[in-house]
């Protein structure tokens, strides 16, 4: 009788050894899902270093805007709740979630909160609206809602308002970096907007920005990890150079200089600065309502999308597309879009960039702990971060709106008039009036109208109905005397 082949003892790095039967291994099921702790590690790492951009672009737009009576909010103290709340909220998803899906401040919802809460309230009254969305992203998680709510939006129309935020991304970056800037009434022209200050481009800040445009594109058309913030790096070193030897008349909100102490204690004075009901007294309940909802439409779709395609990259959903345990991963994101704004940072959402990490190998949530503590070593360097100029950081909102755009226009149905041309609205109005509530606000409308146009109307969603009418009067009130 033969005798038994000795067992074969795995490599310390394959899954199944290290001790990879301990706690950890169990709990995040890294051996299960194929993976290592070092490769859990190194995306972890990849990850962070993909978004962490947003540490000092979040304070840049939020920054940049006055609330009703003319306040701005700390540069510094937005660099820590940027921070805080990316750190627990990504370590969170990893606890709770155990998926490799890492949460910042979202692109886009804090141009909503920056440039259409806060200039009809205080800062503490819009991050209140953001806290209610979140809660009310929560309450459709528990009540099993959300998925359904998600459904009643066609498609198309989903797709088309994360285009609409990409190209207002995309326009907040041509301003603040002054590549493009608005023309002075004085001027009597109807052309609201002009290359650079003068109809010219002039000056090292401007110089700066092309030149990280350039290489910021440069490095994602070669898929180098980290491109953004390699752009970002690499130009502030620039512009610190540039401060230094050249006489610069502005670079606009932060001066690139080099700081006497790169560590400083984190200054948590905005953590906690909410008034959850105070927005709805400034813009009465109808307007308040409405800005909750645009709130919510501009995490609640972006952030399904990316919870899914992350989590398909990741091989974590079964054959029908669906992923077991989602309800807690999305009850998370909602938690996190309250989290956002009781830290004045803003809503936070998942972010696409967790791909990176996928792409190293990380297959479970304990990638977020590496992601999460590096976001916590981060507000120690808050000096650091806020030395960074806009121009070298703009690039990036050009990046990424250039990859939601190329994400997600291929994905409308062109070919079906009801559709493309309420999504074409959408995409348009969005930048064109600086608005992302008219952009689907106008866009919903469009859509009802066309499907009753086509004899399609049993084919409309009865939400759609409602939130479309709801938009109707909202957009009639000036002439009804209600404003």
């Amino acid at each position: 009788m033969p005798t038994s082949a000795p067992a074969k003892t795995p490599a310390p790095d394959e899954p199944g050894a290290r001790s990879a039967h301990g706690a950890l291994d169990r709990y995040f099921k890294i051996s299960e899902r194929g993976s290592t702790l070092s490769r859990e590690i190194r995306g972890g790492f990849a990850t962070f270093f993909a978004m962490a951009y947003i540490i000092v672009l979040n304070p840049i737009i939020l920054g940049s805007a006055k609330d009703m009576y003319g306040h701005q909010l700390d540069n510094g103290q937005l660099v820590t709740a940027t921070c805080v709340t990316a750190a627990f909220t990504t370590l969170l998803m990893g606890v709770i979630g155990n998926v490799p899906i890492a949460l910042a401040a979202g692109l886009g919802v804090n141009s909503v909160v920056a440039l259409q809460l806060a200039p009809r309230m205080s800062w503490p009254d819009a991050m209140g609206m953001v806290v209610l969305a979140g809660l009310v992203v929560m309450l459709l998680v528990a009540t099993g809602l959300r998925e359904r709510v998600m459904n009643a939006v066609p498609f198309g129309l989903r797709k088309a308002i994360s285009i609409g935020i990409g190209l207002f991304i995309m326009l907040i970056g041509l301003v603040d970096s002054g590549f493009v800037s608005r023309i002075p009434d004085a001027a009597h022209t109807t052309v609201p907007l002009q290359l650079g200050a003068d109809g010219h481009l002039n000056g090292w800040p401007v110089l700066v920005f092309i030149l990280g445009a350039l290489l910021t594109l440069a490095l994602i058309t070669r898929k180098v990890p980290g491109a953004i913030l390699i752009s970002i790096v690499a130009m502030t070193a620039l512009a610190l150079i540039i401060n230094a030897v050249a006489t610069v008349p502005s670079w606009g909100l932060t001066t690139p200089e080099w700081p006497g102490n790169p560590v400083a204690s984190p200054d948590f004075g905005l953590i906690g600065q909410v008034s959850l009901f105070g927005g709805f007294g400034k813009v009465g309940v109808l307007t308040g309502v409405l800005f909750v909802f645009t709130v919510l439409l501009s995490c609640f779709f972006d952030a399904m999308g990316t919870i899914m395609g992350v989590s398909d990259e990741a091989k974590l959903t079964n054959a029908k597309g669906e992923m077991p345990g989602i309800n807690k991963v999305l009850f998370v994101d909602g938690l996190a879009v309250a989290a956002g704004g009781a830290s004045s940072s803003s809503a936070t959402t998942a972010f696409v960039e967790s791909t990176a990490g996928v792409g190293e190998g990380a297959r479970t949530g304990f990638a977020n702990l590496v992601t999460g503590g590096l976001f916590a070593v981060a507000l120690f360097l808050t000096p650091v971060a806020t030395m960074v100029p806009s121009q070298a950081a703009t690039p990036a909102l050009l990046a990424v709106g250039f990859l939601i755009l190329s994400g997600s226009v291929r994905e409308i149905d062109w070919a079906d008039p009801t559709i493309a041309i309420p999504a074409f609205i959408t995409m348009v109005m969005m930048p064109f009036t600086y608005s992302i509530t008219n952009g689907i606000g106008m866009g919903f409308i469009a859509f009802v109208l066309l499907r009753l146009a086509a004899g399609r109307g049993r084919e409309v969603p009865a939400p759609m109905y409602v939130v479309s009418a709801v938009f109707v009067f909202y957009y009639l009130m000036p002439a009804l005397g209600l404003t």
